[in-house]
């Protein structure tokens, strides 16, 4: 979908500048997501490398430059920019979304004492940890090379993290692991759904690459035969 839009991006134009503030806010996206889970998970006194909250208003001052960037491209150069800017500025809402979530998983820590454990599901835990950080730098390449081939084979690969994701909340609300202290059971509950929306928002980037406009964020359609 997006292939033929890439020479538009190769100019030194307003919407070549929004192309690459959208990776700069993925690559920021990433970090801030590594830098969370290492705080909630293996740190006692809750403290990161990095101040998450300052790199949230980065992604968010990114995002405004995005739109400005797209808006007067449009009004300079017309509809011809009109797809590739729809999508640009679809992509950058997901990206600071999963800022703002990333952000939650921080503030998390620092109320959370001690490490989080996962009891009987930190095998699960690991494995959503796990794919989601390989997801995004999945989507990130995807997007960029625009191979579709690969975006839907990521598609079609972490499809399950959301389903894990959603089975474990269950669980924890039905109590399966009577050792989980309430509260631990209340801060896997909300960390398992926010891993969860922060996989669903990589999804939607990936799904741009596949689908027309109308269809970011859904499931691909299948040809028929």
């Amino acid at each position: 979908m997006f292939k033929k839009w890439l020479a538009i991006f190769k100019k030194d134009t307003l919407m070549d500048r929004a192309f690459k503030r959208s990776f700069l806010m993925l690559n920021l996206a990433r970090e801030m997501f590594s830098k969370a889970k290492e705080c909630l998970r293996n740190r006692e006194d809750s403290e990161v490398d990095v101040n998450v909250r300052d790199q949230d208003q980065e992604i968010n001052k990114y995002e405004q430059e995005v739109r400005r960037n797209v808006f007067n491209q449009l009004v300079v150069g017309g509809t011809e920019n009109l797809p590739s800017g729809l999508i640009l500025v679809s992509i950058v809402i997901d990206i600071e979304r999963i800022g703002d979530y990333t952000k939650n998983i921080v503030e998390l820590a620092i109320d959370h004492p001690g490490k989080l454990k996962g009891g009987r599901f930190e095998k699960d835990l690991q494995r959503v940890e796990a794919a989601v950080e390989d997801n995004f730098d999945k989507t990130r390449s995807c997007f960029k090379s625009d191979d579709k081939n690969s975006a839907l084979k990521l598609l079609e690969e972490y499809k399950w993290v959301n389903d894990v994701c959603d089975d474990r909340l269950n669980d924890l609300i039905k109590e399966v692991d009577k050792d989980i202290r309430p509260g631990d059971a209340v801060a896997l509950g909300i960390y398992f759904r926010w891993l969860k929306r922060i996989n669903s928002h990589l999804r939607n980037i990936t799904t741009s690459v596949v689908n027309p406009f109308d269809r970011i964020g859904f499931e691909p359609k299948e040809k028929k035969k």
